[in-house]
């Protein structure tokens, strides 16, 4: 008599559990860390790409080497940082998003570089690197989004009724949002 209970108990626990939304939960976590991951790939896909562009650059501005510095440099301390899915706090999201900022920032004074040198903008394997960086730009912009999109499905999954009561005891906590750095409300100055 006292195992058929406990099987009975076992089995009530087991569907309450699933009808509470717990798996849903869980889906919705794994599926914000899976993005985070995404967002991560497309900052890794920068990265691989600036090494090339620097040497690219490297041949045709040779005076040039503090802006090629500075972008080798930014590049060292954003790749330096990882920020694990189930840690994303404000904070870590902010310092980590000022190590790409500083990252974007030297990459946008050495396109400024590139325009005092003629032969390079027409050189091929230029051209195919900067569109390449732009394309991964805009793939970065929108792994931001997703990202930001599945946190907001997550917090508001375990913060509606009834989950709400029980969400944290469960280990649920909200996520922090991507979110854009104070310098990015001003317009970037492009000067010649």
């Amino acid at each position: 008599m006292k195992r058929i209970g406990f099987i009975l108990s076992f089995l009530l626990v087991a569907v309450l559990l699933q009808s509470c939304g717990y798996n849903d939960m869980v889906e919705k976590d794994e599926a914000v860390s899976q993005q985070w991951a995404d967002v991560q790939t497309q900052y890794q896909r920068r990265a691989d790409l600036i090494p090339n562009l620097v040497n690219t650059v490297k041949g045709f501005a040779e005076q040039e080497k503090e802006v090629l510095t500075q972008v080798v440099e930014a590049r060292a301390k954003a790749t330096s940082m990882n920020i694990d899915a189930s840690n994303l706090t404000p904070e870590k999201l902010q310092e980590f998003q000022a190590a790409q900022g500083n990252l974007r920032s030297a990459l946008g004074r050495l396109m400024v570089v590139v325009e005092k040198y003629p032969d390079l903008k027409s050189n091929q394997n230029f051209l195919e690197l900067q569109a390449q960086l732009e394309g991964t730009e805009n793939r970065i912009a929108v792994a931001r989004q997703k990202f930001n999109a599945s946190v907001q499905d997550f917090n508001a999954s375990i913060r509606k009724f009834p989950r709400v009561m029980y969400a944290g005891s469960f280990g649920f906590e909200k996520r922090a949002y991507f979110e854009a750095e104070e310098t990015a409300k001003e317009a970037p100055k492009v000067e010649f």
